[in-house]
């Protein structure tokens, strides 16, 4: 058994250490937000925070992530109101939608860390999330917008 915290919760989990995390996430506790894009980290669609840091689930063995925190995007809100899920709406950045639960957690380090940041602090942030519709330029502008909606006191975890 592999004890688990995810989204502030305890798991335990009767799996092989060697199991991606992604597996254990979707399969195992049952949280489908987090994606399978590739399974080689390549395109980031499966993105989670592992103690605050934006890993790449599909390659994360889930021996790993035992006795540690992890967050999903179940976990970034509780009414799905951190201010870059605002502002992925206001913008309407998603168009298949598939990628952008890796999106948004990997924007959520890239808030956390620099409040402000600028094009070229998203651009290099966001370089290992792959959109196949070619949304990056909303991207970019959920996340400025998410940026000043934090300043007005939104939430960032």
């Amino acid at each position: 058994m592999i004890s688990l915290n995810v989204n502030d919760q305890n798991f335990e989990i009767d799996a092989d250490p060697d199991m991606p995390l992604l597996w254990a996430i979707r399969d195992l506790i049952g949280l489908t937000g987090t994606k399978f894009g590739c399974g080689v980290a390549q395109c980031g669609a499966c993105v989670v925070h592992l103690n605050g840091e934006a890993v790449r689930s599909c390659v994360t063995k889930v021996s790993r992530a035992a006795g540690q925190n992890v967050l999903t995007i179940e976990g970034l809100s509780k009414n799905n109101d951190h201010p870059l899920q605002i502002a992925w709406n206001e913008e309407n950045v998603p168009q298949c939608g598939y990628c952008h639960s890796g999106q948004i957690m990997s924007a959520a380090v890239l808030l956390r860390e620099k409040p402000n940041p600028s094009d070229a602090d998203i651009d290099m942030a966001m370089a290992g999330n792959i959109c196949r519709c070619g949304t990056y330029p909303r991207i970019r502008k959920a996340i400025h917008m998410a940026a000043e909606l934090s300043k007005k006191g939104g939430i960032t975890k």
